[in-house]
């Protein structure tokens, strides 16, 4: 499939939109999540005495899901790069597949 200005797709490329978006979203939790943290370490006892009680139970999870944050950009791009094979591989499948017709019918 060529790339069409409407879908913004092209052959092994994807949905460099969508892609955008997500990396965009990515980078704003992350971001969120570490100025939460960053404002929990400058705060004062009580400072955070104030906060509830329920968000403050959740500290340590705010801080797994900070640092599983971070790691996502480089899994993403991991996994592209896999997906991105994949699809050229997909080339040589059909080449394959094109030569073993061709030998099926002489």
């Amino acid at each position: 499939m060529a790339t069409t200005p409407e879908n913004g797709r092209g052959i092994g490329g994807g949905d460099r939109t969508a892609k955008a978006i997500i990396a965009d979203q990515i980078s704003q939790a992350v971001n969120s999540t570490a100025n939460l943290l960053h404002l929990m370490r400058q705060s004062s006892y009580s400072q955070l005495a104030k906060v509830p009680k329920d968000l403050l139970a959740k500290t340590s999870l705010t801080k797994a899901t900070g640092q599983a944050l971070a790691q996502l950009p480089q899994v993403i791009s991991s996994l592209d790069a896999h997906i991105e094979s994949g699809l050229n591989s997909g080339v040589h499948l059909n080449t394959v597949t094109h030569f073993l017709e061709n030998m099926e019918s002489t």
